[in-house]
Parts: structure tokens; C-alpha cells; sequence
């Protein structure tokens, strides 16, 4: 294996980031190469990304590299997170088109040729896939996702289609407007539908996991969604400014109310409602300052101007 580059054209370029996917990584790459050579022959690569996993997939993804002369494996130097491995191999990535699937095999790379003929009748920049069934998936799950992209669309100034993933298809312009943006906090479904250019939807049935398990637990869904919403809509902002100027008013009400009640002598009461303001206001107060602080941090991480990923190696096989 050698750190070569490939110097013949290359017609397409499927991207997987993986991440702890040592099981079924020997079915992935079968998959995919069957279904790229039959769509474009020889004139592919698989760019398959392992972003710090602390199982065998970079021994595996070595080992496949030994017998498959089309595979490319990027190696970071730690995990970068799903968003961050994907933009790594989007930029190693030289095809003429470039196909974005995950290594769990939900998305089906059969649907390739599919998406590939879609590209040519619409002479569209980006086919994206759109789930119109999301199979092996729980209650809570498909709940949850319906309810993001629903609260999404309504803050977000740039419209992302519903039920859809990074599962797509793009052309070589599309991915370098994509791979020229350079904020480290990235929402790559949000930052490929703002780019414009031709876009339409491959309605498809999402299937169930093929091997191991999710590797977006609740706590990194809810991550992922505020990273989504403040890369995305200042909304949030506004409501504080809202919500402070509506509680301002109410407090100059207050205000005018104990005032009147004093000139007249009346005995004002109320330790009680006194403490419920308090605690109203200050609850409204933090919330705020948290809502500026999710901001605030996300300006500060960007001014860093850090590389948004460290590829530690780029492992090709000879036959490239």
C-alpha cells in the first residue's frame, strides 16, 4: 500500500465516514463495489474515513485495502465527530460525482444508479435522498426527527427538505462550494441545501441497521440539533430580545401598580408573588443568557481559525 494519488479521471467518488464499524465493513465495500462498477466501471474510488475509532475498523479498513484496488482509507488523527470525518473525505474526495453514504447500510448503495439517472434527466447539482419510511427505527426516534425538522423549518431561514440525511448524490461543483466553506461548526444537510443550485428529492424506504448499533444516542441527537438551529437561525436571539422586552413592560406595570398602591396607602402583599417574580424573571433572565452564550461560543471557536480536521494518513492500494 502506498500514500499515492490516482492520476486518471475518475467519474465518481463514494464517501463513508466511519466510526466503530469494524463488523460490517466487508459487506459495505462488496455493496458498494458491485454497484460501481456496474454503474461507472473501473473509474471510481471509495473514500472510506475513520474518524478515531477505538475498535478494529482501521486494521479492517487496512486489510480491505490490501484486495481492493479502488479503496482509499483516511485515517484522523482522533475522532472529529460524523460531520467533520465526512467533510474530510468530501476534501480528498476527485471524482467527477460524489456519493455520500453511512457505513451502516440504511441508505442502500444499490440506489446509485437510480440517483445517478435522476442527476442526468434533471441536470441537477445535488440528489438528495428523502425517507418516506424509516424501517428498524423506534417510536421515539421517528417522532423526534418529525418534530426537529418541523421546528427547524420554522426557524431557520434556509429551508432544508424534510426526512432527509446526508444520503446523496453530488456534482463536482456542488462539492467544492461545500468543501470551500470553512465554519467548523457544520450542518452539512443545511449547508448543501443553502448553497442552491439545482436540488431535488430521490423519495426512498430507509432500512434497518445491518450490524452493531446507533451511534447518535440522545445526547448527541440534541447536540446535533443545536448546532443545526444556531448555525442556521438567529430566531433564538430575537425571542430573548422579545421575550426581555415583553417582561420589561410587565415589570414597568408592576411597577406603576405598587406606586399607585403606595400613594394610597394601601398595604401592598404579598411575599409570596413578590418571590414568584423574582424567580420568573430570573429563570427568563438565565435563559437568555444562555440562548447569547450558545452564540457567544460559537464565534469564539471560530475565531480560532483551527483546521477543521487532522488527517493523520491516506492509505491508497497499488493497484491505484
Amino acid at each position: 500500500m502506498t500514500n499515492t494519488t490516482p492520476t486518471s479521471p475518475l467519474l465518481l467518488s463514494i464517501v463513508v465516514p466511519c466510526y466503530n464499524e469494524a463488523e460490517g465493513l466487508a459487506e459495505l465495500c462488496c455493496r458498494v463495489e458491485a454497484v460501481s462498477v456496474d454503474v461507472v466501471g473501473p473509474a471510481y474510488e471509495l473514500i472510506l474515513v475513520n474518524d478515531g475509532s477505538t475498535d478494529d475498523t482501521l486494521d479492517v479498513l487496512h486489510s480491505l485495502a490490501r484486495t481492493l484496488p479502488n479503496l482509499v482509507v483516511v485515517n484522523l488523527s482522533r475522532n472529529h465527530g460524523h460531520q467533520l470525518a465526512l467533510s474530510a473525505g468530501l476534501s480528498v474526495s476527485s471524482g467527477a460525482r460524489v456519493f455520500i453514504l453511512d457505513a451502516d447500510l440504511q441508505d442502500p448503495p444499490e440506489l446509485l444508479a437510480q440517483m445517478m439517472l435522476q442527476m442526468d434527466q434533471n441536470k441537477a447539482d445535488v440528489v438528495f435522498g428523502q425517507r418516506i419510511a424509516r424501517k428498524g427505527e423506534s417510536l421515539f426516534k421517528r417522532i423526534t426527527a418529525k418534530l426537529f425538522y418541523k421546528f427547524f423549518g420554522k426557524l431557520a431561514d434556509t429551508k432544508v427538505p424534510a426526512d432527509t440525511g446526508d444520503f446523496r448524490l453530488m456534482s463536482r461543483r456542488a462539492t467544492d462550494l461545500l468543501a470551500n466553506m470553512p465554519e467548523a461548526s457544520r450542518y452539512l444537510r443545511g449547508m448543501i441545501s443553502w448553497i442552491g443550485l439545482k436540488q431535488i428529492a430521490f423519495p426512498y424506504v430507509r432500512q434497518p441497521r445491518q450490524t452493531g448499533h446507533s451511534k447518535y444516542p440522545l445526547r448527541k441527537m440534541i447536540h446535533f440539533a443545536l448546532e443545526a438551529i444556531t448555525s442556521f437561525s438567529i430566531v433564538p436571539l430575537r425571542l430573548a430580545s422579545y421575550t426581555g422586552a415583553l417582561f420589561g413592560i410587565i415589570g414597568l406595570g408592576l411597577m406603576a401598580y405598587v406606586m399607585r398602591a403606595w400613594l394610597a396607602g394601601e398595604t401592598v402583599q404579598g411575599w409570596t408573588s413578590l418571590m414568584v417574580v423574582v424567580l420568573v424573571l430570573g429563570s427568563v433572565q438565565l435563559l437568555c443568557l444562555g440562548v447569547f452564550g450558545e452564540y457567544l461560543g460559537r464565534l469564539y471557536m471560530e475565531s480560532k481559525r483551527r483546521p477543521l480536521f487532522i488527517i493523520e494518513s491516506i492509505t491508497r492500494s497499488d493497484n491505484t
